[in-house]
């Protein structure tokens, strides 16, 4: 069967290059070429909408292959050069990294929230074995308080307190904002002059995590990703344990 949808890919391209032309023109011209060529556009528009669905769908395979690839490229320096993918993100558990596992998270999130006794428990039980590292994710289009509190926990890992500091956002978590961010760390006897400062020189490390976090396809908090003997990518915080457990 001939294939129409080339040409009318071509049409409707050249029919947007004309109509930017034509908006070039002069006031003064005969304005009807506009409403000419943008009447036959959207004309082919209503009759060829599948030309407008395919291009959509090839720009979403496109945009999911780049994080796809992000992501492979991703997972083989976990694996290969574990300490540079942690950085100088905090960790806690074992210093030798024989499993690692990279959470994602929201300090305004109450799912990370409720994930903290879990991690708790694993870091208990497997001292020698699990590594947690932590990576923000703070998702400020509907927590906002998410990237203040994310500034705030930044700042307390410059003085060597964020898992304290991580602890007290958690538990306090309905009453994130900048009392409760001042109190922390005066609990925590943090130089607030270094605190303060080193608060507003937060967002380049947490845009780092946040692009990080989107280059892998990230939708939502908290996420996690694991590389062990046997294990490396993605994992559900349901199925550390077991993996741990395993090795």
């Amino acid at each position: 069967m001939f294939n129409i949808l080339p040409k009318l890919r071509i049409w409707i391209a050249l029919g947007l290059f004309c109509l930017s032309l034509s908006w070039s023109i002069p006031a003064q011209a005969d304005t009807s070429i506009n409403s000419q060529l943008e009447q036959q556009v959207l004309e082919i528009i209503r009759n060829h909408p599948q030309v407008i669905i395919e291009s959509v769908q090839k720009y979403q395979q496109s945009q999911q292959q780049k994080v796809q690839e992000s992501r492979q490229t991703f997972l083989q320096d976990f694996k290969t050069n574990t300490q540079a993918v942690i950085g100088e993100s905090p960790t806690t558990g074992a210093k030798q990294l024989k499993t690692v596992l990279i959470e994602f998270s929201d300090f305004e999130c109450p799912f990370c929230a409720q994930a903290q006794k879990t991690l708790k428990d694993l870091l208990e039980k497997y001292p020698n074995q699990l590594t947690l590292v932590y990576k923000h994710f703070p998702l400020s289009q509907i927590h906002q308080q998410a990237l203040p509190a994310a500034k705030a926990a930044w700042a307390a890992h410059q003085q060597g307190k964020f898992w304290p500091y991580h602890d007290a956002l958690f538990t306090n978590q309905k009453q994130l904002g900048e009392t409760l961010y001042l109190d922390i760390a005066k609990k925590l006897k943090l130089n607030l002059t270094k605190f303060n400062r080193d608060r507003s020189l937060a967002d380049t490390a947490i845009q780092k995590d946040i692009q990080l976090a989107e280059q892998l396809g990230l939708a939502g908090t908290p996420a996690f990703l694991i590389n062990s003997k046997t294990v490396s990518g993605p994992v559900r915080l349901s199925d550390v344990a077991g993996i741990l457990e395993r090795e």
